[in-house]
């Protein structure tokens, strides 16, 4: 079972200004949360890592008991917060996103909780987040999210 997202230490946090409405980023951040890591070779790297949750299950959209190759969805306030959650050989984590606004403008955060057990979970946090590989893919994945809340 994966990690409760609070009970896990604060790594770091980045965020996104959309010009959307938060109900709009809501069904953004799930489609683009759901595509993202629901690819071929994410569910490959999620068994190469010994993922808990592999694969993908529960209902759609994304709500409390879905699962995507890497993450349960852990909490899913529509239109507030969508906490995801997982765990695999190195290291237990989380990834909280969190929408703040009104109907003209969601401020989109996400939040990285993690702890890495171990001389491995050391080495595999400085190939992840001392790299900023982990900065990257979280700045990329809220630009997505923006680009396509306001395409909507």
């Amino acid at each position: 079972m994966p990690p409760e997202p609070d009970s896990l230490p604060f790594v770091d946090e980045h965020g996104v200004e959309i010009a959307a409405a938060p109900e709009a980023v809501w069904e953004a951040l799930c489609r683009v949360a759901e595509g993202s890591f629901s690819s071929s070779a994410t569910a490959r790297f999620a068994r190469l890592l010994g993922c808990e949750p592999s694969a993908p299950s529960g209902p759609r959209p994304l709500a409390a008991g879905s699962a995507v190759p890497g993450f349960a969805v852990a909490r899913a306030e529509p239109g507030s917060e969508l906490a995801l959650a997982g765990r695999h050989r190195y290291s237990e984590y989380a990834l909280v996103f969190r929408l703040d606004g009104d109907e003209r403008a969601t401020r989109l955060r996400a939040e990285t909780r993690a702890v890495f057990p171990g001389a491995s979970g050391r080495l595999y946090r400085a190939g992840v987040i001392g790299t900023r590989a982990h900065v990257l893919v979280t700045m990329r994945l809220l630009n997505a999210v923006k680009q396509r809340a306001e395409r909507a």
